[in-house]
């Protein structure tokens, strides 16, 4: 399991690529630091992809002791190396953000999440992503604002971009029977946001979980397993807690999360069931 600090993406990419240009060149990380007369640490964090994205110099300083010559390939490790250097979005929030989670939710190609006590970020309205903001206690109103203009300013970069991600959301049951406990006006906005989601986004699979099953295979909470489509990104689940998130990054209990969701999902209802179920809780 990852740390809170879990590299972005990009800076995971570029340590890949970085630690394969080495590997390829037959040189261990003492002997690259060595040739370049660099610190013993600077390598290993570049590699590591937390804490150091090289500058343009030492960038080329790497490549041309690897040997890297095809003026296509450098300029291509340099627009990743400025990804991984540039200043993403959600940092405008790191206020009110405790990590990088949302960094790897927008590069993701499926989201594959299950939901057992509120409705998820992205399919949250502002107002009652407020309310849960506030449910914590732990948040000042000026706080919440932020944290609403965060969650509205993500939905549009996740589910509101062209070539959204697949998203397949396994709601609990129990969740709606808390939402159905706010005040109706609430309530009933997000009970119609959902609908909505669910019947004109064809990206959106939402789910419900039925109480009636009792016991299941997701008991350990909320989860979300994010996919990519390139090779360089292996699947990552994340696992929601009330500070700091925690990433899972092994591929054995990755795989064992997954088999996790795939069982909830073979326990909910039907997808028209199931937003049936949502529509009749709306009380006018």
């Amino acid at each position: 399991m990852a740390p809170p600090n879990q590299p972005s993406i990009e800076r995971r990419r570029l340590a890949a690529e970085l630690r394969g240009l080495r590997e390829g060149a037959k040189m261990t990380v003492e002997e690259a630091r060595t040739a370049l007369g660099w610190s013993s640490g600077r390598l290993n964090h570049m590699e590591g992809g937390r804490h150091s994205v090289p500058d343009t110099s030492g960038f080329r300083a790497l490549l041309d002791l690897y040997g890297v010559t095809d003026p296509l390939q450098r300029e291509a490790l340099e627009a990743l190396r400025r990804e991984a250097k540039a200043r993403p979005w959600w940092k405008d929030f790191d206020d009110v953000l405790t990590d990088g989670f949302l960094g790897w939710e927008e590069r993701a190609r499926r989201i594959f999440a299950f939901h057992p006590i509120v409705v998820p970020g992205l399919l949250q309205t502002p107002e009652y992503a407020a309310a849960s903001a506030r449910a914590s206690q732990a948040r000042t109103e000026e706080e919440v604002e932020r944290i609403v203009a965060a969650r509205v300013e993500r939905q549009q970069r996740v589910l509101g971009k062209e070539g959204a991600p697949e998203f397949r959301c396994v709601l609990d049951e129990s969740a709606l029977l808390r939402l159905a406990a706010m005040p109706s006006e609430l309530a009933n906005a997000q009970l119609r946001h959902l609908v909505d989601m669910a019947t004109s986004v064809n990206t959106v699979e939402l789910l419900v979980l039925p109480i009636s099953v009792g016991l299941h295979a997701s008991l350990h909470g909320s989860t979300v397993l994010l996919e990519y489509d390139d090779e360089r990104d292996p699947p990552i689940v994340y696992l929601e807690t009330r500070g700091h998130g925690t990433y899972v990054t092994g591929l054995a209990q990755v795989a064992d999360y997954r088999m996790a969701l795939d069982a909830v999902t073979a326990d909910a209802l039907s997808k028209s069931v199931g937003i049936e179920l949502i529509a009749g809780m709306i009380t006018e």
